[in-house]
C-alpha cells in the first residue's frame, strides 16, 4: 500500500491464505551468509547478557564498595532465574492499605469512553485512549496530570491525511524500553507511534476486523496483535515488517498480553478458551473455565495469567494446567437486570508483575483489589476502591505505588448499558503501603 503521508508506510498481510496453522518466518537474517544454529544464538546472548550484567554492576559497585560485584550478580541472576521459571512472587498484597478516596486524581479529556490506556516503563506518563472521533489519544504527566499531547481523529477513510484513527481505539502498547506505542482500533489498523513525540511512523494493515489486543514482547520490538477476526498477528516494528499469522480461537479475541518469552495468551470471547501461542512452534495450548465471554487476560508472570469474563468470574491459570488454579464466581456481585439477578461482567483485570497483588474491574461501582495465595491457588479479596462507571481499563505502575483505571460510560466493546453519572476519565489510584517490611520474593512454585 503507499503511503498517505512522508515518513508513513503502511505494511500488509493480506496476501496471506489461510490455513489452519499459517506463517513462517517472513524475515531472516539475510546479511549473514551462515546462519547460527539454535543452541550457537543461544550460547551468545547468554554471554552478552553476562557481559551487560557485568558492567552494570560494576558501575553500581563503584557507588557501594562494600557489596562485591559477584555478589550483586549473583542476586541478581537468581531473580532472574526466578522471574523466568515464572516462580518470582513478591508478597506486597498483605501490605497494601485502602487509598484515600480524596487523594484519587481524575484526568478529563476524553469527550467518550476511554477504552485503553498504558503506563511508561518509568511510570512518568499515562499514555490513553477512547471511542472519542476527535480526542483520539493522549499524553499524559503523572506527577502534574498535564496533558501534554491530544492526536486527533477523522471521519473514517481518511486516517492517511490526518494523524490519528477514525474509529474507536480498542487497545493500545508500549515496548518495555518506551521507545514505541502502538494501538488498535475497530477499522482493523494498528497504528505505531513515536512515544516521545506522539509522531506516527507506521500503520499496519492486514486484520479482517477490529484489533482487539497488543502487546510487545518485553526486550524487544516485536509485537503481538489480536482481532476479531479470531487470528494473531506478530510484526516486527523496528524493521516495519509483518512476521506470521497464527489461527485457532472460534471467536472473536478480546484481549492479549505477552512477557519476555516467545509467547503470548489470548481471550477467546464466547469460545470459552484462554489460549497460549508459542511462536517458534506455531502451537497452542488451549486452557477452559469460564462460562461466559472470556473479556480480559493479563499475565501475572511467566507461569500465570489473571482472566475475567461476563458471567462474572476471575481466574487465576497456571501454564501447566488446562483448567483454573483458583476461581471467583460473581467477583462483583450480581446486578438486578430486567427482572433478572446477573452478574456484574468482569471488563478489566491488571496484575502487578511477580507479585501476588491484582485488581479487577467491572460497572459495579468499585475496583476491587485481590490476594494470590500460595501456589495462585487461592483468591483473596483484600478491599474495593470506589469508582463509578464502567472500568475499561486498569494497569498497575511498575513500581507499585499506584493504580490507574480507564473509566467510560460504557463498555470498551459496545453499548449494552450507559452509565449517564460516570465521567469519562483517566483516575490515578495512589496504593499505600504498611510501614512493616514486606517478604520481597518466594517461590510460589504451583
Amino acid at each position: 500500500a503507499t503511503a498517505g503521508r512522508p515518513g508513513d508506510e503502511e505494511v500488509s498481510s493480506d496476501s496471506e491464505t489461510e490455513s489452519p496453522f499459517l506463517g513462517r518466518r517472513r524475515r531472516e537474517a539475510a546479511e549473514e551468509e551462515v546462519e547460527e544454529t539454535p543452541q550457537e544464538k543461544k550460547l551468545r546472548l547468554a554471554k552478552q547478557y553476562l557481559e551487560e550484567l557485568r558492567q552494570l554492576e560494576e558501575e553500581r559497585a563503584e557507588e557501594e564498595e562494600e557489596l562485591e560485584p559477584a555478589d550483586l550478580i549473583g542476586d541478581r541472576l537468581k531473580e532472574d532465574v526466578l522471574e523466568q521459571k515464572g516462580r518470582l512472587q513478591r508478597l506486597v498484597a498483605k501490605d497494601v492499605q485502602p487509598p484515600d478516596p480524596a487523594r484519587i486524581r481524575v484526568l478529563r479529556g476524553h469527550q467518550l469512553s476511554v477504552t485503553c490506556l498504558v503506563i511508561s516503563p518509568d511510570d512518568r506518563f499515562i499514555f490513553s485512549a477512547s471511542k472519542d472521533g476527535s480526542l483520539i489519544k493522549c499524553k499524559w504527566e503523572v506527577d502534574s496530570g498535564k496533558r501534554l499531547c491530544v492526536v486527533p481523529g477523522g471521519k473514517k477513510g481518511t486516517e492517511e491525511r490526518h494523524l490519528g484513527h477514525a474509529s474507536h481505539v480498542l487497545c493500545m502498547a508500549m515496548s518495555s524500553d518506551g521507545k514505541y506505542l502502538a494501538t488498535g482500533d475497530r477499522n482493523k489498523l494498528i497504528m505505531i507511534w513515536d512515544a516521545a513525540t506522539c509522531k506516527r511512523l507506521h500503520i499496519f494493515t492486514g486484520h479482517r476486523d477490529a484489533v482487539s489486543g497488543l502487546s510487545f514482547r518485553k526486550g524487544t520490538h516485536q509485537l503481538y496483535s489480536a482481532s476479531h477476526d479470531r487470528c494473531v498477528k506478530v510484526w516486527d516494528v523496528a524493521e516495519n515488517a509483518y512476521v506470521e499469522t497464527l489461527f485457532g480461537h472460534q471467536d472473536v479475541i478480546t484481549g492479549l498480553d505477552s512477557l519476555s518469552r516467545e509467547c503470548c495468551v489470548t481471550a477467546g470471547g464466547r469460545d470459552g478458551t484462554v489460549r497460549l501461542w508459542k511462536i517458534p512452534e506455531e502451537s497452542q495450548l488451549v486452557f477452559s473455565g469460564h462460562q461466559g465471554s472470556i473479556d480480559c487476560i493479563q499475565l501475572i508472570n511467566e507461569e500465570h495469567m489473571v482472566s475475567g469474563a461476563d458471567d462474572g468470574s476471575v481466574a487465576l491459570w497456571g501454564l501447566t494446567k488446562k483448567k483454573p488454579l483458583a476461581l471467583a464466581r460473581h467477583a462483583h456481585g450480581e446486578q438486578d437486570a430486567q427482572g433478572l439477578q446477573q452478574p456484574y461482567w468482569i471488563s478489566a483485570v491488571a496484575a502487578l508483575r511477580n507479585s501476588d497483588l491484582l485488581a479487577t474491574g467491572s460497572h459495579s461501582g468499585s475496583v476491587k483489589l485481590w490476594k494470590c495465595g500460595e501456589g495462585f491457588r487461592k483468591l483473596e479479596h483484600l478491599l474495593d476502591i470506589p469508582l463509578v462507571g464502567f472500568v475499561n481499563s486498569l494497569k498497575f505502575s511498575a513500581a507499585g505505588d499506584f493504580l490507574v483505571a480507564g473509566i467510560g460510560q460504557e463498555h470498551r466493546l459496545g453499548r449494552w448499558w450507559r452509565i449517564k453519572e460516570a465521567k469519562n476519565s483517566i483516575c490515578i489510584i495512589p496504593l499505600k503501603q504498611k510501614t512493616t517490611a514486606s517478604s520481597p520474593e518466594s517461590p510460589g512454585s504451583s
